[in-house]
């Protein structure tokens, strides 16, 4: 009897749960059949964060990508530098002391202005020669006038009058050679000092200063004291990575954009593609060559874009179809139903009549979403 009573009990409490169950259920259909609870969301994700589904897609209208033909672009970053072929190196003249400095690094110098001025002993030895020579020459002078009037009485055979000849011909030379040697160093012969001067051989900016006051110099020996440079003409030298050197070509044009005046845009002509990479970053020297319109100075920062020479096919959308996101650019693409795919991009240039160039991501045709901030907020809600 005990165990029928137990057995019945179970029983009973199975029932109880087993309707308890079903009721719940039934409300619950009867909840969503008259719509009498809480509205469902209007968006749905899944575990992709890039796909979304919506309950109504016509409420974000899409739009097809167009076509757009242009050259493709490389941008690379470079600096301002002198062109060393209009580099004039301005060494010392005599060895000795610096004790005057003219000009400074970064000045504006003239053709034959006085740089600087070195005190030296070269000055002495060389006086001292042109003296000598020029004594020896007024020797020369007057045998020669001797022989002459020899010759003349018949005192002397023909021979003794060239050889006084020769000799003054010779003295002649040893006194112009030291009256040059002089001249170069700086000094008057007939005036003779201490001090050479150093002129500029060249006007230009002085772009490299190695020396100052009271520092040695030797004469005609490294490092120069001075290097002038004609800024008329200067050089951009580019980093281009391994990758992106087919997109470079020599004497071709690319567009120059300074740091300090983005606005204006000048163009250079590549001159040079570096034969030798840099180990560790995997970059060529990329040259160009251009006029300085007169604003540019060395070490000034630029962005060279280097244009393609074949015309590309790429997609365009409106520029509201593009949203800017984690510093990347997205596009919404449909996916059938209800649903969209976020895809990543690469923004182009900004084209007329509000569209934006696609680099990369979508091709022309595809339906994008033509306005993704749209769908992002109702996606963030």
């Amino acid at each position: 009897m005990k165990r029928m009573y137990v057995l019945e009990a179970g029983l009973c409490v199975a029932l109880t749960m087993l309707a308890t169950g079903c009721g719940k259920g039934t409300a619950s259909a009867a909840t969503q059949d008259g719509d009498t609870g809480p509205h469902t969301a209007e968006v749905e994700q899944d575990m992709d964060p890039n796909n979304v589904r919506v309950d109504d897609a016509s409420k974000f209208p899409t739009v097809e990508a167009a076509t757009y033909a242009a050259a493709p672009e490389l941008k690379a970053t470079g600096v301002v530098s002198p062109d060393i072929s209009r580099q004039v190196p301005v060494p010392s003249l005599a060895s000795g002391k610096i004790v005057a400095i003219n000009a400074r690094l970064g000045d504006e110098v003239k053709k034959g202005q006085i740089l600087f001025q070195v005190r030296s002993n070269d000055i002495a030895g060389a006086f001292s020669e042109y003296r000598k020579a020029v004594k020896n020459e007024e020797l020369a002078k007057v045998q020669l006038q001797r022989a002459q009037l020899l010759f003349d009485n018949g005192a002397v055979a023909k021979s003794m009058l060239e050889v006084a000849q020769n000799a003054e011909e010779n003295a002649q030379v040893d006194l112009e050679t030291t009256q040059e040697h002089l001249r170069l160093l700086g000094s008057d012969p007939d005036h003779p000092t201490g001090i050479v001067n150093v002129p500029a051989p060249v006007g230009g900016v002085i772009t490299d200063q190695q020396i100052n006051i009271a520092s040695g110099v030797q004469a005609l020996t490294p490092p120069n004291p001075f290097t002038i440079s004609d800024v008329s003409h200067v050089w951009i030298l580019c980093d281009v990575y391994e990758n992106d050197l087919s997109q470079v070509r020599m004497g071709e044009y690319a567009d120059v954009r300074l740091n300090a005046y983005p606005d204006q845009i000048f163009r250079g002509r590549i001159g040079n593609i570096g034969q030798i990479l840099d180990p560790n970053l995997r970059t060529a020297k990329v040259r160009l060559e251009m006029e300085n319109p007169g604003i540019m100075r060395f070490g000034m920062f630029v962005t060279a874009t280097f244009h393609g020479a074949l015309r590309e096919p790429h997609a365009s959308v409106p520029s509201t179809a593009v949203l800017h996101l984690h510093d990347r650019d997205w596009v919404y693409v449909p996916t059938g139903g209800n649903g969209f795919h976020r895809v990543a991009v690469t923004g182009g240039a900004m084209l007329p009549g509000n569209l934006q160039e696609i680099l990369t991501g979508i091709k022309p045709g595809q339906q994008v979403v033509a306005n993704a901030l749209v769908l992002q907020n109702t996606v963030e809600q």
